[in-house]
């Protein structure tokens, strides 16, 4: 990846030539340690090396471990969203007490139970089915009732979105960016839209205005946890009529070429994630691609929601950088207000982005000082982690970005006094016209 861009089109993996994947060492470490003042895990209170490397260690398992809770969380949502085992309407949570009475609820339970048992050609069904038999579950067998199993996720869900509301209020709501820690003891979860991808293109071009980022600038790009859009949790955004789909890396790609902030032809992508099935499926992408086999996205847009001038230009145009608009996917008749488009992404596009197998909160990549990233961009990622974790991950990223460097994020992460990043700027994005409260923020990080 890092010699050229040839191997890279010819879908050759290069990275392992040039780069090595570790644990962070704990000469790494020691300052971020030093720093905290009582903030630390118990197990790292004077802790010399070997309680370090220990320690690191059942974090990565613990880490990932948390992304079998998300998937159970994607299991509730399609639940209540999905529409390809049901012809039930779908539920918002607002509504959700009257589709208990009324029986809704119950015939989506029984609905989705029955496309366990039988999930024919529907990857979601199989997938959850694999994640039921994890737990003891056998969706075609005599087992424990997988209604009953169903249900106890779904009362779990809304006890942690109550949780969640009450830990939102007590961080720092009028405060752009600062959304704390927020899901650092919930699922991770997988799911994604194209809300992130808007913001990103918006903070590039502030960026690119500023000066802060020239034309051609940028050819090496990471992203970290992109989503695989399983089903979203959102009503607005959750769809399950297409197959899965990981957009924020095509999408960079896709930005950074219509703003010539980077040359097709020198553009190489890192994916950075610790989900098998994300990493999985790229790779599957990947080599489909070797076939000259294009991977095509769906972008549905629901017209009953209000979206600003830009927003609508940048879903219109999405994709026309790194490939071409083809014929969508054709919504079920429930979706009477949902506008579609889709766009096949080149085959070279795909070979460009490589997927690593990399927790961000406790590896890093060595990369000679030319090799490394000139943008990283993690968004939805950091409130999963408490702040310790997110000071060790902005670390990690620190030592992996060129001189100069940038990272994106919509977290506002803890810095480390003396170290190597430091928070430089923030650009705000409005997803919604008629509502104040839809704006998000992207932070700058730069590397000095």
């Amino acid at each position: 990846m890092w010699v050229s861009c040839i191997p890279l089109l010819l879908g050759i993996t290069v990275i392992g030539l040039a780069a090595e994947r570790g644990f962070t060492s704990w000469p790494a470490a020691k300052p971020i340690l030093d720093d905290q003042h009582g903030g630390l895990p118990a197990e790292l209170q004077n802790a010399d090396e070997g309680r370090w490397n220990a320690w690191t260690r059942r974090q990565d398992i613990a880490i990932r471990a948390r992304l079998e809770q998300g998937n159970l969380d994607s299991m509730v949502n399609l639940l209540l969203f999905g529409t390809s085992f049901t012809k039930q309407p779908r539920i918002g949570i607002q509504k959700l007490t009257e589709a208990a009475k009324n029986g809704t609820l119950r015939s989506r339970v029984d609905d989705l139970v029955a496309g366990l048992r039988n999930p024919g050609n529907n990857e979601r069904l199989k997938f959850l089915g694999d994640v039921l038999r994890r737990k003891g579950i056998d969706p075609g067998g005599v087992t424990p009732d997988i209604g009953v199993f169903i249900y106890a996720n779904l009362q779990r869900v809304l006890q942690e979105r109550r949780t969640l509301a009450d830990r939102a209020l007590e961080a720092h709501p009028a405060v752009l960016l600062d959304r704390s820690s927020l899901f650092r003891d919930r699922g991770v979860s997988l799911d994604t839209a194209i809300f992130p991808d808007f913001s990103i293109e918006q903070t590039l071009r502030d960026l690119k205005n500023r000066g802060l980022l020239r034309e051609g600038q940028v050819s090496r790009v990471a992203v970290i946890g992109p989503g695989l859009d399983f089903i979203d949790k959102n009503e607005e955004s959750g769809y399950d009529y297409y197959p899965q789909q990981t957009v924020q890396p095509f999408a960079l790609y896709d930005s950074l070429l219509r703003l010539r902030l980077a040359h097709a032809r020198e553009l190489s992508l890192s994916i950075l994630d610790i989900s098998p099935r994300v990493l999985d499926h790229v790779h599957r992408a990947r080599e489909r691609a070797r076939k000259n086999i294009d991977y095509v996205i769906q972008l549905p847009r629901d017209v009953t929601r209000p979206w600003p001038r830009d927003l609508m230009d940048y879903w219109r145009s999405l994709g026309d950088q790194a490939g071409a608009a083809v014929a969508p996917i054709q919504p079920p008749r429930i979706f009477e207000g949902l506008e579609t488009r889709a766009v096949r992404i080149r085959p070279d596009v795909v070979l460009a982005c490589e997927p690593v197998d990399l927790n961000i909160v406790l590896e890093r990549i060595s990369l000679a000082p030319a090799d490394r990233f000139d943008l990283v961009v993690g968004t939805n990622i950091f409130l999963y982690y408490d702040s310790f974790q997110q000071t060790l991950a902005l670390e990690n990223i620190g030592a992996m970005i060129k001189s100069g460097g940038l990272l994106l994020t919509n977290d506002r992460l803890p810095e480390v006094p003396g170290r190597s990043m430091r928070q430089a700027g923030m650009t705000t994005v409005r997803y919604n016209e008629d509502d104040a409260r839809a704006i998000e923020a992207v932070g700058w990080y730069r590397q000095k």
